[in-house]
């Protein structure tokens, strides 16, 4: 569940009430952890949501969640007869550098009450459920954090980011390349054109590391529309992009309307866009700037190189700001760096420290190109050392071990490994999470 954008429930995404300083109630808690059962997913869903303020959801929101909720991989601690924190873990494939789709567990719904912090409910709920994620054989288990500052000490490392904008286009111009104009634009209902633009999205999941692929029914987490969540804004509306008749991307937005003394003032709210091609991309981005009575464009969550940046006429207008996304955690070192390829070739030996998940740690040489690698136990010399933490920001390539290094969160023991393994680790296209969970 994303940390945002889909209200309560979204903002349990996989967090929350857990992180917090101060202490309540008396020393440590023994409460039991309990593997969730159907019938009590009413009970263990309004736990997570005191949890995050015990604001309410709509009906249909509620609903959608209960239908993907994975009860056989989540559980709830209770102290007594009462259910005091929640966790969960979604079957998800991840999109690693290669191309290659790797199974991954989506850490989500995680709460605990206030009346039950600081009393180690979260650190043994996180074992529990790296202890079944490694039993399930998932080399990777990822999140997206309610608190930043809260699974650093678990493992997981943010390993891409995203981008947020509010572009003034009553002053910004968009300059497109040569193509948009051979792309036809078209209105559609959103929950009609939704076979549609899940083909799209499923064309775009293999061209960035960091993408999901979405299992049936999540395609719906795309097209809920409470009112709740509109704040102000018209219905959710829909724009696809053709070509020869077929559908090659889409748009959906809301539009915030606003009129003062001088005239309108209103603005495009960007829910999600995916294209198949540059140029329906182009087209698309286009008719979002120019969207009559509106002046402004709010952006959420983009990928830090999306191409659009490179179209506007004033790129300080557009009110660029970066944030944590995606964070990523290596269940199994060797099955997680053997998943993916590597741009450049890399033969190192990784000192990997990982005190909460301990089967991890110690010396592992990965050998790696483009075209594969294989990541094995080694009594070879150390060439870097590193956490499991950092290992998990640099797995996808969006965050660069020198950057890591310079930062004293990564050292060099071999002259000359740091720059072949950062090369090797990078990534040509940044990796982006284009929902959250």
């Amino acid at each position: 569940m994303t940390t945002e954008a889909t209200g309560a429930a979204g903002a349990a995404g996989a967090g929350g009430a857990t992180g917090g300083t101060g202490r309540t109630g008396p020393g440590p808690s023994a409460a039991d952890l309990r593997v969730l059962r159907p019938e009590d997913w009413d009970t263990w869903y309004g736990t997570l949501l005191r949890a995050f303020g015990g604001v309410d959801e709509s009906d249909e929101e509620r609903a959608l969640w209960r239908r993907l909720t994975p009860c056989e991989r989540s559980f709830g601690a209770w102290d007594g007869d009462e259910l005091v924190g929640t966790a969960g873990a979604f079957d998800f494939r991840l999109t690693v550098p290669g191309g290659a789709s790797v199974p991954a567990a989506g850490v989500t719904m995680v709460g605990v009450l206030a009346t039950h912090r600081r009393r180690g409910i979260l650190t043994r709920m996180m074992r529990r459920q790296l202890d079944d994620i490694r039993a399930w054989g998932e080399p990777l288990a990822v999140l997206t954090a309610s608190e930043a500052a809260i699974y650093g000490r678990f493992g997981y490392g943010a390993a891409t980011f995203g981008l947020t904008g509010e572009i003034d286009t009553s002053r910004v111009r968009l300059s497109v390349p040569a193509g948009p104009d051979d792309v036809r634009l078209r209105y559609a209902d959103p929950v009609d054109a939704l076979g549609a633009c899940e083909a799209v999205y499923a064309g775009t999941v293999p061209l960035r590391a960091g993408m999901l692929a979405r299992r049936p029914g999540w395609e719906r987490l795309g097209v809920l529309d409470p009112e709740s969540e509109r704040g102000g804004a018209s219905p959710l509306q829909c724009v696809v992009a053709e070509r020869s008749g077929e559908v090659v991307g889409y748009a959906r937005y809301r539009v915030r309307p606003e009129w003062t003394d001088t005239g309108h003032n209103g603005q495009v709210v960007l829910q999600d866009l995916a294209a198949l091609e540059p140029v329906a991309g182009a087209a698309l981005w286009r008719f979002l700037f120019g969207i009559d009575l509106t002046t402004s464009l709010k952006v959420r969550g983009r990928p830090v190189d999306e191409a659009w940046q490179h179209l506007v006429s004033d790129l300080r207008r557009c009110r660029l700001r970066v944030r944590d996304s995606l964070y990523v955690r290596l269940v199994d070192v060797g099955a997680a760096l053997e998943a993916r390829t590597y741009q450049a070739p890399v033969d190192v030996v990784l000192e990997v420290e990982d005190a909460f998940c301990p089967w991890n740690a110690g010396r592992w040489r990965l050998s790696g190109d483009a075209k594969g690698a294989s990541c094995t136990r080694t009594a070879d010399a150390a060439d870097l050392s590193l956490s499991a933490r950092e290992l998990g920001a640099a797995y996808l390539g969006g965050v660069s071990l020198s950057s890591l290094a310079a930062a004293g969160r990564v050292r060099e023991l071999r002259s000359g490994a740091l720059g072949e393994a950062a090369v090797g680790f990078g990534s040509a296209v940044a990796p982006w999470l284009p929902h959250g969970f």
